[in-house]
């Protein structure tokens, strides 16, 4: 079993100390040609790190040939497999600088602006790409409004609004746990203003609706009052947006509570004012 083994690992670098060799041949050859053949041949394989290498060593050959611009889109789109976004994202955006009228510059234009997307981080990150992903894909539904890939790069746009959309509940939600109900229905408002077409809207009023009630509730007896009416006027917005909302009757009950205390703090008023 050992000798098998043994066998085995040997035969493996054989393989690869060859695969090496003509790779290293294949480098140090001085005929074009056989390099740009090979460096497609690569591509298509989807040895695309090789072929990137070569196309690259390639440039200065084939720069200003009509060669040239069939080189330069695959090598971009070597990186763009390879995973490599930044790096596609900039080549991309080359090509349309080099080629602003070729054929394929509608589909390097789209390239360009996925490559945004690609780069775009877990929610709990920084979303400064989730924001340009949005941007690119407006301008190229703005630029190209005929292209087949209008549905593709809408269904991005909503994606990425999805994610800065997590991102901001992740904040209203941080700030309703730490106790800070102010902020926390600030933040769950500013949600319902930035994203009005969510599935969601009813929610994030109610957070607000709720949060406001606990911040009235904690807040001193003389700033009491105003705070509730705050509560009672965010729950007639919530009545007038969403009148068939299952949550209506839970927003019911802050307000109700809400009129209820404000009831009783001017009762107070009142009795204290006529005993003076």
């Amino acid at each position: 079993m050992n000798f098998i083994k043994s066998a085995l690992a040997a035969l493996l670098l054989i393989v690869a100390f060859s695969s090496c060799s003509k790779y290293g041949k294949l480098m140090k050859s001085t005929d074009t040609e056989y390099k740009l053949t090979m460096a497609d041949k690569f591509y298509i394989e989807k040895k695309y790190r090789i072929a990137q290498q070569l196309y690259e060593e390639l440039y200065p050959v084939y720069k200003g040939t009509d060669k040239f611009e069939e080189l330069y889109y695959k090598d971009a789109f070597c990186f763009f497999y390879l995973k490599e976004y930044k790096d596609a994202e900039n080549f991309f955006k080359g090509f349309l600088e080099v080629f602003p009228n070729s054929t394929k510059a509608e589909e390097v234009d789209f390239m360009h602006a996925l490559c945004f997307y690609k780069q775009v981080p877990k929610v709990e990150l920084d979303q400064t790409n989730t924001t340009k992903s949005i941007g690119v894909m407006q301008t190229f539904i703005s630029t190209h409004p005929r292209s087949t890939r209008i549905k593709e790069a809408t269904d991005i746009i909503d994606k990425s609004r999805a994610k800065l959309e997590a991102k901001e509940l992740r904040a209203a939600d941080l700030y309703y746990k730490l106790g800070q109900f102010r902020a926390a229905a600030i933040c769950y408002s500013n949600l319902l203003g930035d994203y009005p077409e969510s599935v969601s809207g009813d929610n994030y009023k109610l957070k607000a609706v709720a949060c406001y009630y606990k911040f009235a509730k904690l807040s001193i007896y003389d700033k009491q009052a105003e705070r509730y009416e705050k509560v009672v006027t965010e729950y007639q917005d919530f009545a007038d947006r969403y009148p068939q909302s299952k949550l209506l009757k839970e927003a019911q009950y802050y307000n109700n509570i809400s009129l209820t205390n404000i009831k009783e703090i001017q009762n107070e008023q009142i009795k204290t004012t006529t005993q003076r």
